[in-house]
């Protein structure tokens, strides 16, 4: 059956067209995207922009880091029931706390390095260009070895004027802005839900999806990195447009998108279906289900993913949330244990410890530049404890005879 109304108009799509054609295309945007997720290349950025002594420290930090086969060894385990856990932790806010981070799993030779991270990161054009986010992946993607790395790009988020008059050029759209300074415009927001500005930009009215887009492949041709958090409906229907040719770039749907249901997501399922790869493949590489979620209703949705017959999208759910992000004490463990039991694979994603430790905040994840720099080794202690619930949790999981994966570090 055929939409009643497409998702994009002919403009929509000729916009789009344009803005990745202003980047090269797709074949240029996908090459790039390679060339910066090498080691070497990485590595010579990094050391020209001032990060080279950091990626040495990481790089020693690595080498006694420890793995998930002598845990397995030691507690005599075998994998005998169906159901994979995928580990995945949030809040790596930038080089020097991911380094923090690394520093304690290297001292204390227990923890594990997840296979997915998230970053809850505005991608401001200094983060993006003055090599801590290249340094950021290096660590994570190329000496942690971590399978996925999540950036998040906010609409919200100040640009240089060059920035929006560039975007105003290729698209023809004129955006409603204001200017922090002389030198940059940011979008204004006119539903501020939150203390963060409704979440630090989920708001994306108009055609401010076109600002989405540009910011992720301004920093996917930059830096190499390929995964995107994904927080409304407009950009998700633009993300899988765009994408649709550029096979190495994929992008994670937000819990805040209230994927709550099974109804939720066969809306998602159809935004999907619409613009799928020559493949089959969809840009969409996982999702976020809601934390309202029962577990019946994880693995209905789950199941009904796997029926859709679209190939290789993952559903993840919180058992872990910050304390001003949700309820008190969430705790989602259990049902992880019955959605595992059925034969459901998920992944198992942190956005806290459990313990309401300081700087274990959505409001950590919005920290200015100076204020982040300054709290670093805090917030990287708070990155460790997130890494120790998840590696202690997967432990258990492995214990009940399902298999955990975990960055391909913590293997032999």
């Amino acid at each position: 059956m055929s939409l009643h109304f497409p998702f994009l108009s002919k403009k929509d799509m000729e916009q789009i067209d344009a803005l990745k054609e202003s980047y090269g295309g797709a074949s240029a945007i996908e090459e790039s995207i390679r060339k910066m997720r090498e080691y070497p290349a990485r590595k010579k950025v990094a050391e020209e922009k001032g990060f080279g002594e950091m990626l040495e420290k990481a790089e020693e930090y690595a080498k006694v880091f420890p793995k998930v086969d002598d845990f397995i060894e030691k507690e005599n385990i075998s994998f005998t029931k169906p159901g994979i856990a995928t580990t995945q932790v949030s809040g790596w806010q930038g080089a020097p706390i991911t380094l923090r981070a690394m520093k304690l799993i290297s001292e204390d030779q227990k923890t594990l390095v997840p296979e997915e991270f998230i970053s809850v990161m505005a991608l401001t054009e200094d983060y993006v260009l003055n090599g801590e986010l290249l340094t950021t992946l290096a660590m994570s993607e190329n000496i942690m070895q971590a399978e996925k790395f999540c950036n998040t790009n906010m609409v919200s988020t100040p640009q240089s004027n060059e920035i929006y008059q560039r975007l105003e050029k290729i698209t023809g759209e004129k955006f409603e802005t204001f200017s922090p300074d002389n030198n940059s415009r940011a979008l204004i927001l006119k539903n501020m839900g939150t203390p963060f500005g409704n979440l630090g930009g989920v708001e994306v009215a108009n055609n401010n999806h076109l600002i989405y887009l540009d910011g992720v492949l301004r920093t996917a041709v930059n830096t190499g990195g390929d995964f995107f958090l994904n927080p409304s409906w407009s950009t998700i229907v633009a993300a899988c447009y765009l994408a649709r040719d550029i096979k190495n770039l994929s992008f994670k749907i937000s819990m805040l998108l209230s994927t709550q249901n099974a109804i939720q997501l066969r809306m998602l399922m159809n935004i999907m279906k619409e613009y799928l790869r020559e493949d089959g493949s969809t840009a969409i590489y996982e999702i976020n289900l809601g934390n309202g979620q029962s577990p019946d209703m994880f693995i209905q949705c789950a199941k009904e993913l796997k029926e859709s017959g679209i190939p290789g999208v993952s559903v993840a759910g919180h058992l872990r949330i910050n304390p001003d992000l949700g309820l008190a004490d969430f705790d989602w463990t259990e049902n992880a244990y019955k959605v595992l039991d059925s034969g459901t694979d998920m992944t198992i994603k942190y956005e806290s410890d459990g313990t309401s430790r300081d700087l274990d905040t959505m409001g950590a994840y919005f920290l200015p530049k100076d204020e982040r720099l300054a709290n670093a080794e805090q917030i990287g202690n708070v990155i460790y404890y997130k890494c120790v619930r998840c590696t202690n949790d997967a432990k258990e999981i492995m214990k009940r005879g399902h298999k955990a994966t975990f960055g391909k570090l913590s293997y032999k």
